[in-house]
């Protein structure tokens, strides 16, 4: 029997796995220039983690998560998002005590049982930043930020932020009244997820993929910001203005996750079926305090890459090919095959990609394997070369040849970047 992999899995096979290092080096090197440091987290985690951290009436709790019991009678969760692990390992290695802010990135599966569509896999990859430690709105301006740069410079076109306030928990317990007397005449009507989230989290309603049609009229919460609220959302709204971050408010937008006060935002990007938002996060200002850490407050995002790179691919968007070697290197005989084992270390020494051939092929073949690794030079030693100490150096692109000495080739191939 043939295996095949679980579904909502995939393999990343060379020749498409480079778009992921491409898109994996640039979220490291934005977060480099922000200064954000990585964290790695246990891919799982206590189940309780979740419940409390996530929420117990989110889609992700209720429906999504992979738990399992381990042989000590412990319940555990394949992590369904990065957050609730980063502020956990913030909280247990007292980060907060550190005198500066708490900057963290990541990278790394996260994993949830849900329909497989265009984008969305039960095995899924993000990239998330958490900064703990300010309440300052220049802070969730500077998140906004770092996402559209990123969505930006791996060269995405039309994305577009949307942002919203979701207030405090006091803010909302005043809008779930407002927003249930306009919710309760239309209840038959809308499906039975709305149902169920009218009575216990009635703000999740207004996240349904399925029932927008029916919200029309419905109160905003930002009409119902208390002064602080209102102060902070009209600050971050500035911030971004200032940086020239285009960005539109959506008074509907409230997010999946029980976590988010004041600032929530979401990237949205056509081109991947029915689903338009790519990434998104906000303000968290209670979550650290409940699992168990100080009071403090925190801002962050989660983008998915799977979602990233489908939509680089629906773009056609042109990216550096990690895939050329530096060099393609061919002996001809028995001492240059010989020789050439020692020569091509010592140019991967040098930092420079080089391949030879292992097959016994003829010199033709060869030069086509050499073409198909996209080979920036090819270095031909035969020997008679050997004896005199040089090799035989082609640019593939010019055709152009010239002898070098051989302990001066990884030099001249270097010169050429």
């Amino acid at each position: 029997m043939a295996f095949q992999k679980p579904p909502g899995t995939q393999d990343f096979l060379p020749g498409a796995v480079e778009r992921w290092q491409f898109v994996e080096s640039k979220a490291r090197e934005i977060c480099r220039r922000f200064n954000f440091r990585e964290i790695r987290t246990p891919i799982f985690e206590s189940t309780e983690l979740f419940q409390r951290g996530v929420g117990e009436t989110t889609d992700i709790v209720e429906k999504e998560m992979y738990t399992f019991t381990d042989r000590g009678d412990r319940s555990l969760t394949l992590r369904p998002e990065g957050t609730a692990g980063a502020v956990r390992a913030y909280v247990e290695n007292k980060l907060y005590g550190e005198p500066d802010l708490t900057k963290l990135y990541y990278i790394g599966p996260m994993f949830r049982y849900e329909r497989a569509q265009a984008g969305r896999y039960r095995q899924f990859h993000q990239f998330g930043i958490e900064a703990l430690g300010a309440v300052d709105p220049a802070l969730d301006a500077e998140v906004i930020a770092l996402g559209y740069t990123f969505y930006t410079e791996v060269g995405l076109k039309g994305v577009r932020v949307e942002i919203n306030s979701v207030g405090t928990p006091a803010v909302r317990a005043a809008f779930r009244e407002r927003l249930l007397s306009f919710l309760e005449p239309k209840r038959s009507l809308l499906c039975k997820d709305c149902q169920s989230r009218m009575d216990r989290n009635p703000l999740r309603v207004l996240d349904c993929k399925v029932d927008q049609a029916h919200f029309e009229g419905a109160p905003s919460i930002v009409d119902s910001l208390d002064d602080e609220c209102r102060t902070h959302f009209d600050k971050v709204q500035m911030y971004l203005s200032d940086m020239n971050i285009p960005f539109s408010v959506n008074p509907r937008l409230v997010r999946g996750l029980d976590y988010y006060t004041h600032t929530a935002f979401e990237y949205k990007a056509e081109g991947i079926g029915a689903i338009d938002t790519i990434g998104g996060g906000g303000r968290y200002n209670g979550l650290v305090s409940e699992i168990g850490g100080p009071d403090q407050p925190g801002v962050g995002l989660g983008l998915g890459l799977e979602r990233t790179v489908l939509l680089l691919e629906h773009q056609q968007t042109e990216l550096p090919d990690l895939n050329a070697i530096d060099a393609y290197v061919i002996a001809l005989g028995d001492a240059a095959e010989r020789e050439v084992s020692k020569l091509i270390y010592g140019m991967r020494q040098h930092g420079l990609s080089v391949e030879r051939d292992y097959q016994g092929r003829k010199m033709k073949a060869q030069m086509k394997s050499a073409d198909r690794l996209k080979a920036r030079f090819t270095a031909i030693l035969g020997d008679d070369e050997l004896q005199r100490g040089e090799i035989a150096l082609k640019e593939m692109a010019t055709g152009e040849q010239r002898f070098v000495k051989l302990d001066q080739l990884a030099d001249a191939i270097a010169s050429s970047k």
